[in-house]
C-alpha cells in the first residue's frame, strides 16, 4: 500500500478508537503529567501503558474516573503496582497518528502494555512483538468471537474490555409513517430508500467517510461467520485459494447502487466526519437512516436523546439484519521490561469482576460471556442478534489482509469515483501482497 494511503488508514483507526474512548471517559479535573513518576512512589512496581487516555491522579479525592480507570485502580490496589500512562496527544506527536506512535513504541520496546487498534494488533502480532495471552485466567471466560478476532499465528495477542458493535440507527416513526418494515435484506433496504426518496426525502441515508464499510462487511461475510465453515473459509482466503474481492463485490455493487440512485450523497460523505455531518439531519427527522456504533445510542452528544422512536438494527444481508463488530484490545510487548507484573495486572483488569464494573459504567457489551448489562431500549434489536451469536467481524487478526482500515480506504475510492472493478483490483493487490510476505 502506498505510504499516503497507509497514513490515512492509521489515522482512521486512531479516530475510531478515540471516539469510543472519549465517550467512555468521565470528565474531571486534577490531571497530572502521567509521563512522570513521583519520587515518593519510587518503591512501587511501575507498569508502563501506552494509551490514548490520560490517567487521573490516583490520590485525588472525589474525582470521577472512566470505566477503564476503575479497572486499572482495581489492579493497582490488588497487586501493589502502579500503571503509568504514556499518553498520546496530537500536540506531542505533531503529524504522527496514534497508530504510528504505537508501532514505533512497541518495536522499540518502550512500554509494557498497549491499547491497540485492529490493524496494529495484526502487524505487531505477525512481527512476533506481542505476548501470547492464552494462559491468563480471564481467557476461559471470553466469548469465542473475542478470541477469534485477536488470534495471530495461533496466539491470542490482544483482549478488549468491550465488544464494539456497529448498526443502523433508524427513525422508526418515519418507517411507520410510510408503512415500511425495517429492512432485512439489501433488496428491502433499497426499496425503503426508494419509498423515502419518492416522498420527498432528499437523502435517505446519512453517511460519513469512515463507516460505509459496515454495509460491505455485512454482505461480504454473513455466510462466512454464520455458515459453520469459518475457519476453512479464512484459511482459503489466507492461502489465496479464495479471493477477498469475490466476497466484497456484492457489498460494493450495493453501495454503488445507493450512490447512483441518490440515496447516499457520495460527495458529502467523502468530506464528512463521523456523526458530526449526519447527526443534525437525523435528529431533525430529515434523514431516516444513519450508521454508528453501540455507544452512540447511550450518549446525548450523539444519538442518546431523540424526539422520535429510534431503533438500532443490523445491516442488511442475505441472512437478515447483521451487526458488524471490529475489535481493539490490550496487548503486552513480547519483550516487556515488566512483563510478569503487566500480565498479572491485565488479568485483574479483564477479570469478570472488573469487566462487570466496566460494562455497567459504560453500558456496553462485555468480552466475557459471564457479564451482561441491561441495554437501552433502542439497542435491543441489535443486542438480540448478538446474543444469538449472529454477527460478522469487521476486524479479524487471523486474516492476513487487515480488514477494517483497508476496506474503509477502498470504499473511500468508490465514493471518489473509482469503479467497482477498480476497487476489487485493489483487494486483489492487497491479497497478493499478503501471500508474498
Amino acid at each position: 500500500m502506498k505510504k499516503g494511503k497507509r497514513r490515512k488508514l492509521l489515522k482512521f483507526a486512531a479516530v475510531c478508537m478515540a471516539a469510543a474512548t472519549l465517550l467512555a471517559a468521565a470528565s474531571c479535573s486534577g490531571k497530572i503529567d502521567t509521563n512522570l513518576v513521583s519520587s515518593e512512589k519510587g518503591a512501587e512496581k511501575i507498569i508502563n501503558l501506552y494509551s490514548p487516555m490520560e490517567k487521573m491522579d490516583p490520590d485525588a479525592e472525589n474525582v470521577a474516573r472512566s470505566a477503564a480507570d476503575l479497572t486499572v485502580l482495581m489492579a493497582e490496589e490488588r497487586l501493589g503496582v502502579r500503571l503509568a500512562y504514556r499518553t498520546y496527544t496530537a500536540e506531542s506527536y505533531q503529524d504522527k497518528t496514534y497508530d504510528e506512535v504505537a508501532l514505533d513504541r512497541a518495536r522499540n520496546n518502550m512500554d509494557d502494555m498497549y491499547l491497540l487498534n485492529p490493524d496494529v494488533i495484526l502487524t505487531l502480532g505477525e512481527e512476533g512483538l506481542l505476548m501470547d495471552l492464552s494462559e491468563l485466567s480471564c481467557v476461559e471466560n471470553l466469548r469465542d468471537v473475542v478470541k477469534t478476532a485477536n488470534m495471530v499465528d495461533g496466539k491470542l495477542v490482544a483482549i478488549p474490555q468491550e465488544v464494539v458493535a456497529y448498526g443502523l440507527f433508524v427513525n422508526k416513526d418515519m418507517f411507520d409513517q410510510y408503512n415500511l418494515a425495517l429492512p432485512e435484506t439489501p433488496e428491502d433496504f433499497l426499496n425503503c430508500c426508494k419509498v423515502f426518496k419518492e416522498n420527498g426525502i432528499e437523502t435517505p441515508v446519512g453517511a460519513n467517510r469512515w463507516w460505509l464499510e459496515t454495509f460491505v462487511f455485512a454482505q461480504a461475510y454473513a455466510d462466512l461467520y454464520n455458515g459453520g465453515n469459518t475457519e476453512a473459509e479464512i484459511a482459503a482466503l489466507n492461502s489465496g485459494e479464495s479471493k477477498y474481492s469475490d466476497y466484497m463485490r456484492p457489498g460494493f455493487e450495493f453501495l454503488q447502487e445507493l450512490i447512483d440512485c441518490g440515496y447516499i450523497d457520495a460527495e458529502k460523505a467523502c468530506i464528512s466526519e463521523a456523526i458530526e455531518a449526519e447527526r443534525p439531519d437525523f435528529l431533525a427527522q430529515k434523514t431516516p437512516i444513519v450508521m454508528a456504533y453501540w455507544g452512540a445510542a447511550n450518549t446525548e452528544t450523539a444519538y442518546g436523546s431523540t424526539d422520535f422512536e429510534m431503533q438500532v438494527i443490523g445491516f442488511p444481508s442475505s441472512r437478515g439484519q447483521m451487526p458488524v463488530m471490529p475489535m481493539t484490545g490490550y496487548a503486552i510487548g513480547a519483550n516487556a521490561e515488566h512483563a510478569e507484573d503487566a500480565l498479572r495486572a491485565l488479568d485483574v483488569m479483564l477479570s469478570d469482576e472488573a469487566l462487570q464494573v466496566y460494562a455497567e459504567t459504560n453500558r456496553v457489551i462485555s468480552p466475557s460471556k459471564n457479564v451482561e448489562v441491561e441495554c437501552v431500549p433502542a439497542l435491543k434489536p441489535l443486542n438480540d442478534k448478538i446474543q444469538e451469536n449472529i454477527f460478522v467481524l469487521g476486524s479479524n487478526a487471523g486474516m492476513k489482509v487487515e480488514q477494517w482500515g483497508n476496506t474503509c480506504l477502498i470504499v473511500r475510492d468508490l465514493l471518489n469515483g473509482a469503479t467497482v472493478d477498480e476497487c476489487m483490483a485493489a483487494f486483489d493487490r492487497l491479497q497478493e501482497e499478503s501471500i508474498s510476505k
